[in-house]
């Protein structure tokens, strides 16, 4: 699978001014949007509790020059925070959501950080899964929760092929 074209774009940018630290590809799956990273040069170290999906994801990395690192953990156990603060150089969040650890993103990017995110808003619903409103961003929902650092990008509407509504953001932790 090919990377998303959220991390294409701002791949550059974010080599260039990025703080140290690792990049975090937060419930990455087979890994396809690390591992883009990884391939240049980035440190990346792809997180979902799927061992299905990191299998897939280590088999991936072997063919990836880069420093690549698996992390089986479970990011939805009620009342706590996985992820280390101010650790990671950037986050990247694609179909995924899960409103509890939106406070942990916030403190595990340093000063300075990525966060490329991107998943479903709740007319979703009426292309498929997911429909579980759980799991579906409201109406401004995603630019709310980082109003107060620097966005460099914004969408939220419908993208094709397949069809889809979604929301993405770009911004960097001041």
């Amino acid at each position: 699978m090919s990377p998303d074209a959220l991390v294409v774009t701002f791949a550059d940018l974010m080599i260039a001014e990025r703080p140290e630290g690792p990049v975090l590809d937060l419930a990455s799956g087979d890994g396809h949007n690390g591992l883009f990273l990884a391939a240049r040069g980035l440190s990346v170290i792809l997180a979902d509790r799927s061992e299905e999906a990191l299998s897939k994801a280590k088999e991936a990395a072997a063919g990836v020059e880069g420093n690549v690192s698996i992390w089986k953990v479970d990011l939805e156990i009620p009342g706590e925070n996985p992820l280390k603060e101010e650790a990671y150089s950037a986050i990247l969040v694609f179909r995924y959501l899960h409103r509890h650890l939106m406070p942990c993103i916030k403190k595990a990017l340093r000063p300075g950080g990525f966060l490329l995110y991107s998943t479903y808003t709740l007319d979703q619903a009426q292309f498929g899964k997911p429909r579980n409103p759980d799991f579906l961003l409201k109406p401004g929902e995603l630019v709310e929760w980082f109003k107060d650092w620097q966005i460099l990008h914004r969408f939220e509407g419908f993208q094709e092929n397949p069809r889809r509504a979604v929301a993405e953001i770009v911004c960097r932790k001041p």
